[in-house]
């Protein structure tokens, strides 16, 4: 009733009062939800629900009542359906879900409001650049959300593959402390590392895929020989997890979390404009040795900057050349963390990526 007078009054000349109608009720609900924020209860149904109802009260007069109609069933629903959608919200990790509104928040208010055109020499778009954050926080944010699901119930090797969605390297280094202070988790910790590195080329392919699907032709199947190898390199000789090994790989950041993903905006920018200055100054062989520089670091920025070149040759010789580079960086990591097994790893990490030049070559 209440969004419906105010309705009323907007078509009678009294045009104020829709917007301050609903002003007064957002006020009051978001009142009522820091309310319940502070009081450790988690749930926006009621808040939700509330602004709807003003909503499809106005509706009711202003448009087609069928468009009220339709959003008076979803509110509904979400009332039905209260119970249950709070008793999931409360089963989730407070830090995680904090951090991930703030996110989804600042992407709504910043987004918007981004220029939406090219700046320097470079072609620096901000829109296209926050676009770009939110497609890589989202892939990663689904391997973080099933590996928070899945990795703890069925084994450390599963954390492994969940977490390389997020972060390869992340859990390569998480995984080598875990084996540092346990030697009897060496095989496991290393198995976990070598999976989640060979999901990385499973990762890039799919950005590649919805980037730049002109090169998908020219990589699928080399990123995919890759990602068989490390799985292949993954397999172990022993025999199931017992109890006492460590089923999570510990030390996943959520991808939501704002500062990771302003420092990967920050990235994207500052390699596109070294790889043009190196390309302008250093020609296609300065981009290669700037391929193989950027494997000690997260490689994702640099192959997002690189991938809307005109020469596709060099696009997939860089990216191929910054993997090889990074998976022998991780294996450098794991096998300085953990001295026990250290020729092991070194063996399967090195091969690994010495595999890498036959495809190189034949680009």
């Amino acid at each position: 009733m209440y969004g419906f007078g105010c309705a009323w009054l907007y078509q009678i000349g009294v045009t104020f009062m829709l917007p301050v109608g609903l002003l007064s009720l957002t006020v009051l609900t978001a009142i009522a939800y820091v309310a319940k924020i502070r009081a450790e209860r988690y749930g926006s149904t009621s808040e939700v629900s509330a602004l709807l109802t003003f909503v499809v009260g106005a509706l009711a007069l202003l448009v087609d009542i069928w468009i009220a109609m339709a959003l008076g069933i979803v509110n509904t629903m979400l009332l039905s359906e209260k119970a249950r959608l709070e008793t999931f919200v409360e089963k989730l990790d407070k830090v995680d879900f904090l951090a991930t509104l703030k996110f989804l928040l600042v992407t709504l208010i910043v987004l918007p409001v981004l220029p939406d055109q090219e700046f320097t020499r470079f072609h620096l778009n901000p829109a296209s650049i926050w676009k770009l954050v939110i497609l890589v926080s989202t892939i990663g944010f689904v391997g973080y959300a099933l590996s928070k699901r899945f990795g703890s119930k069925v084994g450390l090797w599963l954390s492994g593959l969940l977490g390389g969605i997020v972060s390869s390297t992340a859990v390569t280094i998480a995984a080598g402390r875990l084996a540092h202070k346990d030697p009897g988790r060496v095989v496991y910790a290393r198995q976990a590392s070598i999976l989640a590195a060979s999901v990385m080329y499973l990762r890039i392919l799919a950005l590649v895929a919805l980037l730049a699907p002109a090169i998908l032709p020219l990589v699928w199947w080399k990123f995919t020989i890759l990602a068989l190898i490390g799985m292949a390199l993954s397999l172990r000789a022993r025999g199931r997890e017992g109890e006492s090994v460590a089923k999570e790989v510990p030390g996943l950041e959520n991808p939501f979390e704002l500062s990771p993903a302003l420092l990967f905006a920050v990235l994207y920018v500052l390699l596109t404009v070294a790889t043009e200055l190196v390309k302008t100054y250093a020609g296609t062989t300065g981009v290669l040795t700037l391929a193989a520089v950027i494997g000690v670091t997260d490689i994702d920025p640099f192959i997002l900057s690189i991938l809307q070149g005109p020469e596709l040759g060099l696009i997939v010789s860089a990216i191929l050349i910054a993997m090889m580079s990074n998976t022998l960086v991780k294996g450098i990591y794991f096998a300085t963390l953990v001295p026990d097994g250290r020729r092991e790893t070194i063996i399967r990490y090195g091969a690994w990526a010495l595999l890498h030049l036959p495809l190189i070559f034949l680009t």
